[in-house]
């Protein structure tokens, strides 16, 4: 070993030494539960975006053919572009879960990674389930290493962080020994993209990232399998992940990755969006809906305050002009004034609430021109994800509404009967016909059983 490696240098080969030694036995049925629950969204959600402009997009630009099933489609395509297109359907309307720490989309980058994997390799189910485990606990301690850092850099951190949690989760179906899965892990980090320039005009290069990272991970496994060799160092070497795609004025700290490794699942703290849109704009709504009550006539809102985290200012407030009228309908998920608007005219903020129709709504886009916010220093952001609105109506009186927490997450999670109600109004969204709702129904029910992908074509 060199000797000016210190401990903490061998971050990546510490982590991989967790995976190869984790067993079925070791994860908790709580985690387990969570991991079903996550599923179950993920997979509605493919259903859902099957027939948008971004999934055609995508499709067509691929030109090989393969032998693993996309739900919704037809075309059976090769592993790394099945993981893509996957990937991209369940972020792409920003529907997917989330996590409170630093916001990593983790549903979308490993359930198509091992959707993909399961079919690929015929994979049993505890298979499945310890490559689901060991990926998105590690997209989870990485999130919480340096929080908001990697949004300050400019880079997505699913985009990022994905690449990781999708190697490690493919080290692990693949059996990969712990230097084989150590290299991987350095190999993809060569492979980790994804900037936040999207926000500048609502395009969809957002929706790709999780497809990205995950198809990144196959790779990155395989070639590690395969003796290629990656730096151990990439976590938190010099040039390593920490300090090149994340914000150097917020110091890094490594123990997140692993201490309580394995008695400790921050996996289990995954939150389930009840709203179609960005994560931190999510109690805004919730707000929104509640003081909706309140108000006998939407005329008379004055104007609306918003007390929020500074982290969140950037990418949901500014510029100002743009998140009071946004430009597409994806822009206006990215959106606070747009997302307490419907909140306030619709009282929901589902798929339909986002269209090319709604950006144009007069009445929507009234109510956004009265929105503006305050930094509180005093907000949580990003240990918590809080929201609080004050309503000034024309008669000077004061509406003040307060979301504690994310809906859906750590503190009041969504129960499986809410998770179930999304799923099926996403197979409806994406006009899935009834004898096909009934074969992917039974589908989710022996995924982890007995899986059968011929239910879905």
């Amino acid at each position: 070993m060199n000797k000016s490696i210190s401990l903490l240098s061998i971050l990546a080969e510490f982590f991989s030494k967790w995976c190869f030694d984790l067993e079925y036995k070791d994860i908790p049925n709580e985690v387990i539960d969570k991991i079903k629950l996550i599923f179950m969204d993920s997979l509605g959600l493919i259903f859902a975006s099957r027939n948008e402009d971004y999934i055609k997009a995508i499709k067509q630009s691929f030109t090989d053919s393969g032998n693993c099933t996309v739900p919704g489609h037809l075309e059976k395509l090769c592993p790394s572009d099945a993981i893509v297109l996957n990937g991209t359907a369940i972020h792409g309307e920003d529907f997917d879960d989330t996590f409170e720490g630093t916001p990593v989309h983790v549903g979308s980058v490993m359930c198509s990674s091992l959707l993909t994997a399961a079919e690929y390799y015929k994979l049993e189910p505890k298979e499945i389930l310890k490559g689901l485990a060991v990926g998105s606990e590690l997209m989870c301690r990485l999130a919480l290493v340096s929080p908001m850092a990697i949004h300050k850099q400019g880079f997505h951190p699913t985009a990022i962080l994905g690449a990781f949690g999708a190697s490690i989760g493919i080290s692990k179906i693949l059996k990969n020994s712990v230097l084989q899965t150590t290299s991987s892990l350095g190999i993809v980090g060569s492979m980790a993209s994804g900037i936040i320039e999207y926000l500048a005009e609502g395009t969809w290069t957002k929706r790709l990232h999780p497809g990205w990272a995950g198809a990144s991970g196959w790779k990155s496994a395989h070639m590690g399998k395969n003796g290629f060799k990656g730096p151990r160092t990439v976590f938190d070497g010099k040039n390593g992940i920490f300090n090149s795609f994340a914000d150097s004025k917020i110091i890094p700290d490594f123990k997140k990755l692993t201490d309580d490794l394995g008695s400790y699942w921050h996996t289990n703290n995954l939150a389930i969006k009840p709203f179609a849109c960005g994560t931190m704009t999510q109690p805004f709504i919730d707000c929104a809906i509640k003081a909706r009550e309140k108000i006998n006539d939407l005329n008379e809102i004055k104007s609306i305050i918003c007390k929020v985290g500074e982290g969140t200012v950037h990418r949901l407030w500014e510029p100002l002009s743009e998140k009071r009228k946004p430009t597409t309908p994806y822009s206006a998920k990215f959106s606070v004034p747009f997302c307490i608007a419907v909140g306030l005219y619709f009282g929901k903020a589902g798929l339909l609430e986002f269209t090319e129709e709604q950006i144009k709504n007069r009445k929507i886009l009234n109510l956004c021109s009265k929105i503006s916010y305050e930094i509180d220093p005093k907000n949580e952001y990003p240990k918590n994800y809080s929201g609080e609105i004050n309503i000034i109506l024309k008669n000077s009186q004061v509406i003040r509404e307060t979301q504690p927490g994310l809906r859906g997450g750590k503190l009041f999670p969504l129960d499986e009967k809410e998770v179930e109600e999304k799923f099926f109004d996403n197979l409806k969204f994406g006009n899935l016909p009834s004898g096909e709702v009934d074969d992917v129904k039974k589908f989710l029910e022996t995924f982890f059983n007995d899986p059968d992908f011929s239910l879905l074509h």
